[in-house]
């Protein structure tokens, strides 16, 4: 079909259709690992993000519930999309890792210079001797390949280590309420199985059944993604992904697919039976922590954030906790705990004007958040001057 002849969906319509998946319309009744699988996966640079995004997506949601899943290795910390940690259940993370390889590999030779005569196989053989002994620390990882190659850039070995082998974020790092310094082991490791399956006799067998099966990985993932995330192009996915040259695996699926454009002509793929609300359906006002991948998975994220509010969610290098309002990026807030159980304090930052009814409607949810999330179950809402 002709592009400019695909049904258009405009930034409203991508918006709801955006949140709809994201589970942000309206609340789940999906239990955490059923919705950390849906959302494939969340982002955790920090510990406690994580479980303030299942909060404000998931009906009655516990930070326990979270934690328990972590503790019992149903859920782990690992680097996958963007070369940044995410939250992942086991299966995906069994998944997902060996699929984003490819950018693993690309981040290894922007290290190049400090990893001269260096020989890559050895140093992944060698980390994952030491790591898979006891859990490591990066610092630890580094002084033991330094023994090997004493004359290499130390940051340089580390991070091959990093890129070169699966290595997860052992408890009770990420368990909500306890403490943890990040220490390393690999995946196979933590879960006690591996990556893969048998391996077929034959070389060359093994190799084609390889490529058949990443092919075949990339096209479920693609089906996840735009379940999760969706409409989208290819060049979302690859920005949610940090992968490059996905464009053969929507071709592949395009059959499978419906089409459309965005007003800027860029071409949408979705799947048939994913849900499109009407661009007028209500969107309640939502609390997002620093680093959701609702803003960080599009290459186009007007659907989400006004024009105008662009490059507003961080601050030098740290993102900034945000906050929706009718579907849309409206603002940032912060959370103080102060010491001992005293009651909290949300102050909400908009970026622009609130109507009264805004105002309230984040009160309430921000009253909520307070409720569930905070160690005094409680606080107050106050609202900072607009920060325009």
């Amino acid at each position: 079909m002709d592009a400019t002849k695909k049904p258009v969906l405009g930034t409203r319509a991508l918006n709801r259709a955006t949140l709809a998946r994201q589970l942000l319309l309206r609340r789940s009744e999906k239990g955490a690992a059923d919705a950390v699988a849906h959302l494939l996966g969340l982002q955790a640079q920090n510990v406690k993000p994580p479980y303030f995004q299942l909060w404000s997506r998931l009906e009655g949601f516990e930070p326990v519930a979270l934690a328990a899943l972590m503790e019992s290795r149903e859920v782990l910390r690992m680097v996958t999309m963007r070369s940044t940690i995410h939250t992942h259940t086991a299966e995906d993370a069994l998944v997902l890792r060996p699929l984003v390889q490819p950018a693993r590999d690309r981040e290894i030779n922007n290290f190049r210079k400090g990893l001269v005569d260096v020989d890559l196989p050895r140093l992944a053989a060698l980390s994952r001797r030491f790591v898979e002994a006891e859990p490591r620390t990066m610092a630890e990882i580094r002084e033991e390949l330094l023994k090997e190659w004493p004359h290499a850039d130390p940051p340089a070995l580390s991070v091959a280590a990093r890129c070169l082998l699966p290595l997860v974020q052992v408890t009770p790092r990420g368990v909500w309420g306890r403490s943890g310094q990040v220490r390393l082991t690999t995946l196979d490791s933590w879960l006690g199985r591996t990556e893969s399956g048998d391996t077929p006799d034959d070389g060359r067998d093994a190799a084609a059944g390889a490529g058949a099966g990443a092919d075949a990985v990339l096209d479920a993932t693609v089906l996840r993604y735009l379940a999760a995330f969706g409409p989208a192009s290819v060049q979302d996915m690859q920005t949610w992904a940090g992968l490059t040259r996905l464009r053969d695996a929507f071709e592949r699926l395009r059959p499978r697919l419906l089409t459309f454009r965005s007003d800027s002509g860029t071409e949408l793929f979705d799947l048939p039976e994913a849900p499109r609300p009407d661009e007028d359906t209500p969107a309640p006002a939502r609390f997002l922590p620093e680093f959701d991948n609702l803003l960080l998975s599009h290459a186009d994220r007007t659907r989400l954030v006004p024009e105008e509010y662009r490059g507003r969610t961080w601050q030098g290098n740290q993102a900034r906790c945000t906050f929706l309002v009718d579907g849309f990026l409206a603002g940032t807030w912060r959370l103080e705990q102060p010491k001992g159980g005293a009651a909290a304090v949300l102050t909400v930052e908009p970026f622009g004007r609130l109507t009264r009814q805004q105002r309230a409607e984040l009160t309430a949810e921000g009253q909520a958040l307070l409720a569930a999330m905070t160690e005094a179950g409680e606080g107050d809402v106050r609202f900072g001057a607009v920060d325009g």
